[in-house]
């Protein structure tokens, strides 16, 4: 390759390179633009009603305290057999 192409395409490259610093936008811009984005998809949302909330609520609230109730007494039968084997092994 001669001097002459090398230079050719480090110009070419040079170029493309301030061509692509050229396009992007400034940071203000793509601020802008995500915002506009960002409302634009807050729009799709299809959004729940009140008592779609409540419902899903009173199920959270019902599910843990059945969650709660179920390690509660699955803590007090671990503790009544481990006492009553320490009890046999104490003797």
């Amino acid at each position: 390759m001669s001097e002459q192409e090398k230079q050719l395409d480090t110009n070419k490259e040079s170029k493309t390179k301030a061509a692509k610093k050229k396009d992007k936008p400034g940071i203000f811009a793509r601020i802008a633009r995500w915002f506009r984005e960002m409302k634009s998809e807050l729009k799709k949302v299809q959004w729940p009603t009140w008592k779609q909330t409540w419902n899903n609520t009173l199920t959270v609230i019902v599910c843990v305290i059945l969650i709660g109730l179920f390690i509660w007494i699955f803590d007090w039968a671990a503790r009544w057999v481990i006492a009553a084997l320490l009890e046999l092994v104490k003797g």
